[in-house]
């Protein structure tokens, strides 16, 4: 530790959906969703392409939602979790996160207890469009399309993830930047399938546009180990 990420790229999107569905989807009482408007709250997608990373040279989609620990304080309503959001310092809990290799599945899930599965992902890159298509056991779970193109840089920030680690509540700081970023409100489409966690995602009120898009070209990062809260 820390586990470096020294290039990647990686395209994501932001929707709003239905609270009372992401709150069932948690799996403790000690997150909740962070909302951005009454019963909608923050959830994204992301296709990422990790080319040079400790853990490995592998394709991942990461399945997350905003939240916050309970209790924890909430500033001006609705406003409060926009300007978080916006300057990153609104925090993750990683639902689901399929990759497609065994070495990152193990240590992804022993090291932080991400929720990490080695399933069928492919990326096509082209016209300045990222599709990703998610595969699991055998079945279509997702084709995720975003934005991939951009000229902009963002400096290194640090930011935060949750996950259980042999049941207990865990909080990772991890540091990222980039080049070749950009931005679209909007920017995405969102095709579901018939696998189980497509038909979470409808529940969730998906598919629909999202917020925005964020391409970034060329990714670094730094995770630190996780510490218990």
């Amino acid at each position: 530790m820390p586990v470096m990420v020294r290039d990647a790229s990686s395209a994501a999107a932001t929707y709003l959906v239905a609270t009372a569905v992401a709150r069932r989807l948690l799996p403790g009482p000690e997150l909740e969703p962070l909302e951005l408007l009454p019963g909608r709250a923050l959830f994204s997608i992301a296709a990422i392409d990790y080319r040079d990373n400790d853990l490995g040279d592998y394709n991942e989609v990461s399945l997350a939602f905003f939240v916050r620990e309970r209790g924890a304080a909430r500033g001006l309503p609705y406003l409060g979790t926009l300007l978080d959001f916006f300057r990153n310092r609104a925090a993750t809990y990683i639902w689901k996160l399929p990759v497609t290799q065994s070495f990152t599945r193990d240590a992804g899930y022993g090291i932080w207890g991400f929720p990490k599965t080695v399933d069928v992902i492919r990326f096509r890159d082209a016209d300045g469009r990222r599709e990703c298509r998610l595969v699991m056991d055998g079945r279509h779970v997702l084709t995720f399309t975003g934005l991939a193109a951009g000229s902009r840089a963002l400096p290194d920030m640090a930011m935060c993830t949750y996950s259980y680690v042999h049941g207990r509540l865990h909080k990772t700081t991890f540091t990222a930047g980039a080049s070749e970023v950009g931005f679209a409100l909007g920017g995405a489409t969102l095709e579901l399938g018939d696998h189980p966690i497509a038909d979470d995602l409808r529940a969730l009120g998906l598919p629909r546009a999202p917020l925005m898009t964020v391409w970034m070209g060329r990714q670094h990062g730094c995770f630190e180990a996780p510490a218990p809260v």
